[in-house]
């Protein structure tokens, strides 16, 4: 079967699914998106509309709010927050599509996901972000030098339907790899949007402009990723991209000014809106629980 001919599912229609079901659809592949309440009803009656230089496209989308045991698919892409990813596998727990792609981050490993699912996990992360504003979606598809979808098999093997995969993002020009140690991979990602993201809130509101952007917060950063770096080396887990390793080498100082010009950026002040800010900080909130957790089941405390 031709990646073209492949029939693939998007279960959540935020920014990524979104992102990605306008580049397969663009492709010619059979995309069907998952959505629920306002955002399955939108779809329905005005497209997928997203902004491209500046002007507001909409592309038409096979949209669901329910899906059938026997509905099957060649790929499930699970596209929500780290949250909502258990809750969005127990949905899919009965369906009988044999390859699920779960695109977001882990900070502990697959068990919990693996018994809902089984050996139709195929872990990645996404190279995609972005936001959803007043139901525009306003994508961001980093160069590939910085960043691609990475995916791969738990085990490190390249298999059939891992370079089948590979094949569908070519087919949509999309930036991809397969990697052979994903739980790692995943891990240390885990860990960079633990230390970056954690920021955009202080006790239980959204940052001010003013505050974010001292280098005091920058410092914050600073210590948090390298203090948790050295933790998951300690517990095995290998750093990947092997980019953070020069984290740990570089001194404090260098990093608080990289980390303060990041926070002054456009796209960290668009990270400040209540919807963004929010919904990131309940994925960092678990991220942070979960790597604790993994890190204390090896007497590592960060």
């Amino acid at each position: 079967m031709s990646a073209k001919q492949s029939r693939i599912l998007i279960f959540g229609a935020g920014v990524i699914g979104s992102a990605y079901a306008i580049k397969f659809i663009e492709a010619g592949i059979d995309v069907t998106l998952f959505a629920r309440s306002n955002r399955f009803t939108a779809l329905k009656e005005n497209g997928l509309q997203y902004n491209e230089k500046g002007a507001v496209k909409s592309i038409k989308v096979n949209v669901i709010d329910t899906l059938e045991d026997d509905d099957i698919y060649d790929f499930i892409f699970v596209t929500v927050r780290y949250d909502q990813s258990e809750s969005a596998l127990l949905a899919l727990k009965d369906n009988h599509s044999q390859n699920i792609v779960t695109m977001t981050n882990n900070s502990m490993g697959f068990s919990a996901w693996l018994e809902l699912v089984g050996d139709r996990l195929l872990p990645a992360l996404p190279g995609a972000g972005g936001q959803i504003k007043e139901g525009i979606l306003y994508a961001r598809f980093p160069p590939k030098i910085l960043i691609a979808t990475m995916f791969g098999e738990i085990s490190g093997v390249v298999t059939e339907r891992a370079e089948k995969l590979a094949q569908l993002f070519k087919t949509a020009k999309l930036p991809c790899k397969i990697h052979n140690d994903m739980k790692s991979y995943l891990i240390t990602h885990s860990v960079s949007d633990i230390a970056l993201l954690s920021v955009l809130h202080v006790g239980n509101k959204i940052i001010d402009e003013q505050t974010l952007t001292t280098r005091k917060t920058a410092h914050r950063i600073t210590f948090t990723l390298k203090a948790y770096l050295r933790a998951i080396q300690k517990a095995g887990v290998a750093i990947h991209p092997s980019v953070f390793k020069f984290v740990l080498l570089s001194p404090n100082l260098i990093l608080d000014f990289f980390f303060m010009l990041w926070l002054r950026s456009k796209m960290v002040k668009d990270m400040l809106l209540p919807d963004y800010a929010n919904s990131a900080n309940k994925e960092v909130v678990q991220l942070n629980n979960d790597l604790l957790k993994f890190l204390s089941q090896k007497d590592i405390t960060p």
